[in-house]
């Protein structure tokens, strides 16, 4: 498992479905423009509801739907936020907490980003000292957090020390930092309308690895690409903020950034399948490669066949439009925070477009994008990022 930094859909009329040829053959209704944006549009079987409720078995709640549930409250936050700030203009926001060590702990997490994310630590540099900060705590935290399970301690990490670290992640919002780096992220909870849940999912994503090492459909591949990705934009964009004069809802905002994190981590799976082969896990969906007439043998044995390259480009095709959905959003963030993001989204898509150069052979080798091609993108994204504005009308993306 590999979480990704920076930033679903909201959940339309129905679940997903997980069957391959009805996402391969089918115009899907949750993908649909409409003049909401990406609010979450009711079933139409819901209100018809029969009301008596002890004689209907009420169908358990997609993936979607319960994800979308934490973007609606981080939604709230941000709004309330902004509606402060219009209400109370001449009120100074509380001044953050000052002092060497805690300016020395922040510039630690900058210097953990700079190592290990170059590209979006160059990024950061365009925001503001304190969204920067900010940005790198959190980054810090996803870091930690995603090292329990993938780094070198891993094989000694029970649900006891999850259970541990989730503590410690409370008193950390409560103002009880244990080291260096809790008191960075302590110190950017308090300043920033950032909730807690997501940070608790992620490490829910982390117990998933734990436990488990297939996903029957992509129902359950969608919640654990929330888990260990998609909540990294929930935690992210209070800090990057919204364009002043964007007209978007801050609800479709959060959509477009959990989108981009659920592609991040759609392609980290395609990209790592021989590795986490090697592994005994497979993150694909099983019943979909089953339509494809395909199984966990073939991906351990690292056939590369017509049925294999088929699989594949639904798979990818699946991820790009999360990064287009995620797209949309992007632009209605604080134009400071625009570039570092857009340039991690150009980037992470070109890795679906090596995939398709190494022919689909994803089990031997490598997708990477060459540093080139990587230096070609940033001006590209700069541009984008300056050029294209927020939305002007109300709703829309």
């Amino acid at each position: 498992m590999s979480g990704s930094v920076v930033w679903v859909v909201s959940p339309k009329e129905t679940s997903r479905s997980s069957g391959f040829s009805q996402f391969a053959g089918v115009k899907r209704r949750w993908w649909r423009s409409s003049s909401a944006g990406w609010s979450c549009a009711r079933s139409a079987s819901t209100a018809r509801r029969s009301v008596s409720a002890s004689l209907v078995v009420t169908p358990p709640r997609s993936s979607e739907a319960l994800v979308y549930d934490v973007v609606l409250r981080q939604a709230a936050l941000v709004g309330e936020a902004r509606r402060k700030r219009a209400v109370d203009a001449v009120e100074a926001p509380p001044a953050p907490l000052r002092g060497d060590l805690l300016d020395a702990a922040y510039e630690r997490c900058g210097e953990v980003c700079a190592e290990y994310a170059k590209t979006f630590y160059l990024g950061t540099m365009l925001m503001t000292p304190e969204r920067r900060r900010a940005i790198w705590a959190i980054y810090v935290w996803c870091r930690r957090t995603d090292e329990l399970v993938d780094g070198p301690n891993a094989s000694h990490i029970t649900p006891t020390a999850l259970d541990r670290w989730s503590n410690r992640l409370e008193d950390l919002f409560a103002g009880r930092p244990y080291d260096m780096y809790d008191a960075a992220l302590s110190d950017t909870v308090s300043n920033f309308p950032v909730d807690m849940q997501p940070f608790k999912d992620m490490i829910e994503g982390m117990r998933m690895d734990l436990r488990k090492s297939r996903y029957k459909n992509f129902d359950e591949l969608y919640l654990y690409c929330y888990y260990v990705a998609g909540t990294v934009g929930l935690m992210s964009v209070p800090v990057m903020g919204i364009a002043p004069h964007s007209k978007a809802s801050a609800e479709s905002v959060y959509s477009a950034a959990l989108a981009l994190g659920i592609a991040n981590q759609l392609t980290n799976i395609l990209r790592d399948v021989g590795e986490d082969s090697r592994r005994g896990r497979v993150y694909l969906p099983q019943d979909e490669l089953a339509h494809a007439g395909l199984s966990d043998d073939d991906v351990f044995e690292g056939r590369v066949t017509d049925k294999w390259r088929t699989f594949m480009k639904g798979q990818i095709t699946r991820a790009r439009m999360f990064f287009d959905e995620a797209e949309k959003g992007i632009y209605e963030l604080n134009s400071a925070s625009r570039w570092p993001v857009l340039a991690s989204l150009l980037l992470y898509r070109q890795i679906l477009d090596a995939i398709e150069a190494n022919d689909y052979n994803n089990f031997t080798k490598r997708a990477y994008v060459g540093k080139a091609k990587k230096l070609a993108s940033l001006p590209i994204a700069y541009a984008k990022a300056v050029i294209v504005g927020p939305s002007r009308f109300v709703g829309t993306l």
